[in-house]
């Protein structure tokens, strides 16, 4: 069976939804086999974040700094991070994450509706039909 080379996945919270398109990586495959989950929204600065219940090791080609809209896996805490903004720890408007996460791929629309989630907020992730 052949693997796709990009998944696509979508995250809904309560005042909105995004989709995004991951890359074929060991961590977005383990990603994809506990899909769809529902979750507890965490923000940090203009990042959100959620637990995920997938354990994964920390890939070779884990960043700390990213683009807006990107989608990383934090393994240090088993969660998505998806950075819109500045964090706490940026310096200037880079989006620097808490440590260097694995990136699975992009937000597909304008990363700044994450603004709208807010801290507790539930969110669901589920796969997108092919």
């Amino acid at each position: 069976m052949q693997t796709p080379t990009s998944l696509q996945i979508r995250i809904s919270w309560p005042s909105g939804h995004l989709t995004a398109s991951l890359d074929d990586t060991p961590t977005t495959q383990a990603l994809a086999k506990a899909l769809p989950f529902v979750s507890t929204a965490r923000t940090w600065g203009k990042e959100v974040y959620f637990d995920t219940g997938v354990s994964v090791s920390r890939e070779t080609g884990a960043k700390e700094v990213v683009e807006p809209g990107t989608v990383a896996f934090w393994t240090d805490g088993a969660a998505l991070a998806l950075p819109y903004g500045a964090t706490p720890i940026s310096r200037g408007d880079e989006c620097r994450l808490a440590s260097p996460c694995n990136v699975l791929g992009r937000l597909d629309g304008d990363p700044g509706l994450l603004a709208t989630v807010r801290d507790g907020d539930p969110v669901r992730v589920e796969l997108l039909d092919a």
